[in-house]
């Protein structure tokens, strides 16, 4: 390699599991003394471990930037070239520890399976949680087969959703399945629908909220939404209000796209925080009276949940090998069932 030439290897800040379009893996300056080279040719060369067959998908799910734009792997790479390689998942140094830990698994064959993640455990191992994640009882389950004896972090996972967000996740069992699942997300070509408990009652009932989400300049762990242009990357949810309970409600969001806390910071945005969403203001009483009596039920609610009542209900896609529609859904947890119940019965005089 010319000293011109400049590889660097990125990591990713994964303190916090929320939902991410991508992450840079790689990054290649090409010399300025380089003859033009078929862009999948080049990396081979230069990614040791990596097959030019990976390239090559890779590339055909758009995950191969020049210049900062998706390119095929005809591309022919020119001097001076910035090539970078974006994964759906971090980046991540270290070995994960296999772990025998239950999961509840709603479908599966040779190619990928989907999970019901409970609330309160974190996808990937990450600062403060190398143990005890999805993927550590993943890395178990899957052991024999190659895409899980490395002990990668970033084994068979397009996507995720957040430490106290329950619900639906797709998982790739083989490396063909990993990359053509990667492909759909990143041209969000999937159905992905959340329920969430949010307080009061949204008006319209039904409509969509659009914002550019960026980190929070005060606190780096928020997202917040910044005008149009100004900064951040575009974010759209389409919600809508499936029971008015007065104090809360309970809504439907739809996803057009996968930002980080998306949903959190979007429902704040309009005035309507997730319930129990401490991060976002979910977990002040904003809605009801100043009685001890009503402070002390929304209390007890708050007690049901292990953080905001956020549930990844619904996914649908095509199966990336079988081409077959897919289409799954999960009930809510029992924490945000038995709110919705306490609000139901508080609405009827009936909760003490």
């Amino acid at each position: 390699m010319s000293t011109n030439e400049e590889i660097t290897d990125k990591t990713a800040d994964i303190e916090e599991q929320g939902e991410q379009d991508s992450y840079e893996h790689y990054s290649v300056t090409v010399d300025k003394g380089q003859s033009p080279l078929r862009v999948d040719r080049f990396l081979t060369n230069k990614l040791e471990g990596v097959s030019r067959h990976r390239i090559q998908e890779a590339a055909d799910a758009g995950c191969i930037l020049a210049n900062g734009k998706a390119v095929k792997c005809s591309y022919k790479v020119k001097p001076l070239d910035v090539l970078s390689v974006v994964m759906p998942y971090p980046p991540y140094e270290g070995t994960v520890l296999p772990q025998n830990i239950p999961l509840d698994i709603m479908f599966e064959d040779d190619h990928l399976l989907i999970v019901n993640k409970p609330a309160g455990m974190v996808v990937h191992p990450g600062v403060g949680n190398y143990s005890g994640t999805l993927i550590n009882a993943l890395t178990y389950h899957l052991q024999s087969l190659p895409l899980f004896q490395s002990g990668d972090i970033r084994a068979g996972m397009v996507h995720r959703i957040d430490k106290d967000t329950s619900g639906i996740l797709v998982v790739a069992k083989t490396e063909q399945a990993h990359i053509r699942l990667s492909k759909l997300f990143f041209d969000h070509s999937i159905n992905r629908r959340y329920a969430a408990i949010v307080w009061g009652v949204p008006n319209p009932a039904e409509g969509t909220i659009t914002g550019h989400l960026a980190r929070n300049m005060r606190e780096k762990m928020k997202m917040q939404v910044y005008p149009e242009g100004e900064k951040g990357k575009h974010a759209i949810t389409n919600y809508r209000v499936i029971e008015d309970l007065s104090y809360v409600s309970v809504v439907e969001c739809k996803l057009e796209t996968g930002r980080t806390h998306q949903i959190r910071a979007h429902m704040e945005y309009i005035g309507h925080p997730l319930f129990n969403d401490e991060r976002y203001g979910g977990r002040e009483i904003l809605r009801g009276t100043t009685f001890a009596k009503y402070r002390q039920f929304v209390h007890n609610c708050f007690t049901l949940l292990p953080g905001q009542a956020l549930h990844a209900k619904v996914l649908g896609f095509v199966h990336p090998i079988t081409g077959q529609e897919m289409y799954f859904e999960a009930p809510l947890p029992a924490g945000m069932e038995a709110v919705v119940e306490k609000w139901r019965r508080y609405l009827g005089g009936k909760e003490e």
